[in-house]
Order: C-alpha cells, then structure tokens, then sequence
C-alpha cells in the first residue's frame, strides 16, 4: 500500500478523534473531602495534594477541591489511616481511601484505578496524580493496541469479542494505532495542564504520525496474517512497545519540557518490547479462550 494512501487512512481516522470530549473529561467539577484526626495531619495531606511550589492562583485553585471533613457532595474522601484501622471503624463513604503519610503515593494510585472517571480532573489540579495518571493512560492504550494487532492478524471469525473495533473502518493498523496515539496525546496533554487539540499538539501529533510508517514496515517484516502464528506475538510487541515509547516520551515532554533523544528511545523501546512480548502472550491466551474463538475453530477444522 503506497505511503500516501496510508497516511489518507491516517487522517481519516484522526477525524474520529475530539478534543473537545478530553476537554469536557478534564474540566469535570471534582471534590475530595479529607479526614484526619488532627489538625496537624490534615494540613499535611493537604500540603501534599496541594504542594506550596505551586503559585499561589493554582495553589488556590486546587485547595477548593479538598474539603476538609468531607461532606455529601465530595465525590471520594480520603481518610488518614490510623482512622480505618479495625479498632477504630467510624461511619464513612463507601468510596473512600485511606492515607498513610509514610506512602501518599499508594492512595494516588488506587484512586487512579478505581476512579477513572475523575483522573482526569485531579491530575491537571493535583500534582502528586499526574505522574499515577499518565502511566495510567499510557499502559491502558498500549494494550489497546497490543490487542487491535493481534486481532487484525487473526480471520474474520471472531464477531462477538466486544472491542467495538472493525479493521474495514481504519484500512490498516497503522490507522488505528496512530489515531489512538494521538488519542493518548490528549488525554496525556490534559493530565498534565496542558493545552489540547490539534491545533495546540501539532508538533506532537506530525511526531506519532510520522512514527506509523516506521512501525508499519517493523510489522510487515515479521508477521502476516497467520491465525495464532509465530508472528503475532512480535506484531502485538510492537505495537506494545511503540505505543509506550510514545507515551513516555510525551508524559517527559509534559513534565520537563522535553522529550527522549534518539539514542533514549532505542533504549527504552527495546525494554518494551521484551515486556511487550509478555504481555501479548497474555492477550492471545485470552482470546484463544474466547467461546466464540474456540466455537469458529471447531466449525473451521470440521
């Protein structure tokens, strides 16, 4: 497939893509209460959540999502933790964390995984949740398209899988890897307080779309269209690897200013490919389990 059509594909698919629903996710209202038995230990947690190098407008901005003491109208509250210890249980939230000052980044991080819908929010407000959230979204989107690829290099018989993805709809791979990419741009750019949209990432997206056609031709020497040959695993390693090198590149480039060199990203992509490696093994056990897999294979070998 000539290059120009498959950057046609590329900005077909792009056009999926809106800004505009990031923006709507990120600027969501949030409230944390916070619960503590001292006022010493309040300050503290939030002094953490909202660190004094802060300057004081964003400072300001972030201390009106802790509420101290909690209330009805916080989405999650986070209690110290010597008050959830058995011995002393009190009448709660259901949805609440426990911090311990020793490790605050281990409440960062369940928040992340069981409160999605707020990640968001409370890592362009809260600093300690920015590093939590852009790992977050980039090992979310990894396996995304570690999953696409294996599923575009096995037969039309799986219908019923749910991933809400038909390959006709993109015209190649590189379409869809590259438009989720972009995808995890923004989500990365709004955990970060950055400005989101094409206009505004432009250099970041001409970086990820000039990256599929070297992915692409890594891909097409490795694998074809083999059902749960050999080469899928390397396809799904790629697409691992590649998506992650991107994403940490750019959570780097939202954090300090700049991205990896040349001879970083080598690096770093060859230790995400091995991990890549293991983690396609993993999907495609799963989906050689799936029942509608398994029923089409039977049907197929008699």
């Amino acid at each position: 497939m000539p290059a120009t059509k498959i950057w046609g594909q590329i900005r077909s698919a792009l056009a999926n893509l809106s800004p505009d629903e990031v923006r709507a996710r990120v600027e969501r209202p949030v409230l944390i209460g916070l619960v503590a038995a001292s006022q010493e230990k309040l300050g503290g947690m939030e002094t953490f959540f909202a660190p004094p190098e802060l300057s004081p407008a964003r400072r300001a901005e972030a201390a009106r999502l802790l509420v101290r003491g909690g209330s009805p109208d916080c989405d999650l509250h986070i209690f110290e933790s010597e008050l959830l210890l058995p011995a002393q249980q009190i009448h709660r939230p259901a949805e609440n964390f426990s911090f311990d000052a020793d490790s605050p980044d281990d409440c960062v991080r369940r928040i992340v995984r069981r409160r999605e819908d707020l990640m968001l929010p409370l890592a362009r407000l809260l600093p300690p949740f920015r590093k939590a959230a852009a790992h977050h979204i980039i090992r979310a989107v990894a396996k995304e398209n570690a999953v696409f690829s294996l599923m575009t290099a096995v037969p039309d018989v799986v219908p019923g899988l749910g991933l809400g993805w038909a390959v006709g709809e993109f015209g190649s791979d590189a379409a869809f890897l590259t438009m989720n990419q972009v995808r995890m741009g923004f989500l990365l750019a709004a955990a970060s307080d950055r400005k989101i949209g094409y206009r505004e990432q432009r250099g970041e997206i001409a970086s990820i779309a000039a990256g599929a056609f070297g992915w692409r031709a890594l891909a097409r020497e490795l694998v074809g269209k083999v059902p749960f040959g050999g080469g899928l695993i390397p396809k799904a390693a790629i697409a691992w690897a590649g998506t992650f090198v991107v994403g940490m590149s750019l959570e780097r480039l939202y954090r300090l200013g700049y991205g990896f060199t040349r001879a970083e990203r080598k690096l770093m992509y060859e230790d995400a490919y091995d991990q890549g490696r293991q983690i396609a093994k993993m999907l495609l056990a799963g989906i050689k389990k799936t029942p509608a897999l398994s029923a089409a294979r039977s049907v197929s070998a008699g």
